[in-house]
């Protein structure tokens, strides 16, 4: 049976300060009917400055500590800074991040880290380069050390193939994949992702593509919905866009039994009817 979770930091978004604390979201997560979690601790802990220096043992076991009592699994904890950073200072602090996230992980018991891909420039934002060899070739260089100081703490880093980063299509995802030749190295699938305003229209074939290519490493998946708005597609809540779900949760029933599925871009009003929607879905293929 699929495990879903939710993005913690969309959890009682908009309220609160005291609505929005950690162990308010985890409850919360739990009270809602979901079995993990997607952790970025930036954004859960805006009070505490998050960085290499302040990823401790100690705050590693107090995340524990919470979602344990919350029966809650971490499915992925998110380090989504951009590996392909020009600046070489720049990218010697985000791969500290990385490896501090790195230890979180293992310290904490989550699933994986997850990550984008980056593009080539400071603004973390698509350009004529970011489809380019050079660009693809620079990620690999960036990542490979990254993937070798999770190989030494036994933690699984996913990559996230995005439209308008680096990774754009699960190809390029196969070339990272070979150049690192990492048992460590895997798969966030987000079939909405993987879209653009040149193939949504052939979304199901995308998405047989992306399976039928990327499967042995597929380790985590995203799930949400997409509109169109001034040419773009926009990211919403599962149930709220275009999409259809069959292609996607088939697959996962009869390929990636007990795989962890988070949701994105929900709100308080709407995470409950999604994950419902995902499980009927789920039920009925």
């Amino acid at each position: 049976m699929i495990q879903i979770g939710i993005r913690l930091h969309d959890v009682n978004a908009g309220l609160s300060a005291e609505e929005k604390t950690l162990e308010s979201r985890a409850r919360k997560a739990r009270e809602e009917g979901f079995a993990c979690v997607h952790l970025a601790p930036q954004k859960v802990l805006p009070c505490v400055p998050y960085g290499p220096e302040t990823m401790t043992a100690e705050l590693a076991e107090h995340f524990r500590a919470v979602f344990s009592e919350n029966e809650l699994d971490v499915a992925v904890l998110g380090c989504y800074l951009n590996l392909a950073h020009p600046d070489p200072e720049k990218l010697r602090d985000i791969q500290a991040h990385y490896y501090g996230s790195i230890q979180m992980c293992a310290w904490m018991g989550a699933g994986l880290v997850g990550t984008e891909t980056g593009c080539p420039n400071a603004e973390y934002k698509t350009d004529g380069n970011t489809r380019s060899e050079e660009a693809l070739q620079c990620f690999i260089r960036n990542l490979e050390p990254v993937v070798s100081f999770a190989e030494q703490f036994g933690v699984i880093l996913a990559i996230e193939p995005v439209w308008g980063h680096i990774i754009y299509n699960p190809d390029r995802a196969l070339q990272v994949i070979r150049a690192l030749q990492s048992p460590n190295l895997r798969i966030i699938f987000d079939p909405v992702n993987l879209l653009g305003p040149d193939n949504a229209d052939r979304r199901e074939s995308v998405f047989l593509e992306a399976i039928d290519k990327l499967d042995p490493y597929i380790a985590m998946v995203h799930l949400k919905d997409f509109v169109r708005k001034d040419g773009k597609l926009v990211s919403v809540a599962a149930g709220t866009g275009e999409m259809q779900y069959e292609t996607i949760l088939r697959y996962l029933k009869t390929e990636k039994v007990f795989i962890q599925a988070t949701l994105e871009n929900t709100s308080n009003e709407n995470a409950v009817a999604a994950r419902e929607l995902i499980q009927r879905v789920y039920q009925e293929v």
